[in-house]
């Protein structure tokens, strides 16, 4: 976000009302408006895509689905069996809420003016390594990323014919607000795990590859690790 609004392009950022959005947009200039949004709502994405064309003119047409949650739990522990509204918790935001954004999202796209290429827009979603390297707890988590890394061919396909690119990026450990939260020396352990670079990996690092492959017309269908390499362990 913070890359293409330096770039001068104008961004929505859609979050939860109790985010620092408000905050966050008014620091980056404006170009930059925050829209209160839960992503598993039909009636707030179609809110934040109105708040866009009203604020900007013409439709979006560049989508990046960041929003998740995590869940950390055992299929079963001492605990008894893992709780079934947790696993639908993470599915619903992360698979399903993923999914209500490119819907509602790409159905605006489809009426924009094509480019010479035909294009008329690109959707990049966030899955994660745990998708294919889900740690032991993970199973919400990781089966809500895996959905996302499965749909995005068959979408990609499904909305080709309309012109609308849509790819994956699967990150690795980054140091997101998550991560910035552990303490140092624990940030610093983590880092170490990676083959190289040793290290968190920097948001604008995966912004960077949001915007090559906005860039790139031939990037479709695809889903890329941005891990530096790391292969997780089971815990």
């Amino acid at each position: 976000m913070e890359r293409f609004a330096k770039q001068g392009a104008k961004v929505v950022m859609v979050d939860l009302p109790n985010s620092n959005g408000e905050r966050l947009a008014r620091e980056l200039g404006e170009n930059v408006i925050f829209q209160p949004t839960d992503v598993t709502s039909e009636s707030q994405v179609l809110a934040a895509l109105d708040a866009a064309e009203k604020e900007f003119g013409g439709h979006v047409n560049t989508v990046v689905n960041c929003a998740g949650i995590g869940a950390a739990m055992k299929t079963v522990s001492k605990k008894g069996a893992h709780p079934l509204e947790l696993f639908q918790r993470c599915l619903e935001v992360n698979t399903m809420g993923t999914f209500n954004v490119i819907r509602l999202s790409a159905d605006r796209m489809s009426s924009i003016e094509p480019d010479e290429d035909g294009g008329r827009g690109v959707i990049v979603n966030t899955a994660s390594v745990a998708a294919y390297d889900g740690q032991i707890g993970q199973a919400a988590y990781a089966a809500s990323k895996g959905a996302i890394v499965g749909m995005t061919l068959p979408i990609a396909r499904d909305l080709a014919s309309m012109g609308i690119r849509v790819n994956t990026i699967a990150p690795g450990l980054f140091l997101t607000p998550l991560l910035e939260g552990l303490p140092e020396k624990v940030q610093h352990q983590l880092g170490q795990s990676v083959p190289f670079p040793s290290r968190l990996g920097n948001p604008d690092e995966y912004a960077h590859l949001v915007q090559a492959i906005v860039e790139n017309p031939m990037m479709n269908g695809e889903v890329v690790r941005c891990d530096g390499a790391i292969r997780m362990p089971p815990n």
